[in-house]
């Protein structure tokens, strides 16, 4: 389990559009279709991720708190299936089925472009846009991963998204996500 950070996309970047198949629907969507009436939270996931198994109850936990003050999540998977067919769409449904459908969607990138667009890296790598789309947060969901003892708060997050909310500035000191690379394809 290589840990990987977090590119960190420019503060103030618009969010780039995608239409991706939502495994969880069999349809796809777009941003347009999934966008939150005050924000968004996009996150590069995947199923077999360490680090996105262990902060899994917080990213639960946060999704069903915020989208009720009209935050849309939307989990993303980019990897290659081709080697990591635990990945696959089939397989990304059922993970959702046993979490509870927390988010909007849980999308499956599988030309990885998405991926690109938004510079990246790891699972779980957490973008924050506001009601306009542009990215007043990226970074890490809080201090925890399985390698450490840091207590499991979703702080980081949190903080964003209830600044978002309340309409105050989100210190642009942010952090960078760690976690497994996404699995790119051979080129």
């Amino acid at each position: 389990m290589a840990a990987t950070p977090s590119n960190m996309m420019p503060l103030g970047t618009l969010a780039p559009d995608f239409d991706l198949l939502d495994t969880i629907t069999g349809s796809h969507k777009t941003l347009q279709d999934l966008k939150g009436e005050k924000g968004t939270v996009v996150m590069f996931i995947c199923n077999h991720c360490p680090y996105v198994l262990h902060v899994k109850e917080q990213l639960i936990d946060i999704a069903r708190h915020y989208k009720q003050e009209g935050i849309q999540f939307i989990a993303i998977s980019s990897n290659d299936i081709k080697d990591y067919p635990q990945d696959a769409p089939d397989k990304m449904k059922e993970l959702m089925e046993s979490w509870g459908q927390p988010f909007s969607a849980y999308l499956y990138d599988e030309s990885q472009e998405v991926a690109k667009a938004y510079q990246a890296a790891c699972t779980p790598d957490i973008y924050v846009f506001d009601a306009n789309l542009i990215c007043v947060y990226r970074g890490r969901l809080d201090g925890a991963t399985p390698k450490n003892a840091v207590p499991l708060t979703g702080e980081d997050l949190r903080s964003a998204l209830d600044n978002l909310l309340a309409g105050k500035a989100i210190s642009e000191k942010q952090i960078p996500s760690i976690g497994c690379n996404i699995k790119w394809k051979a080129a």
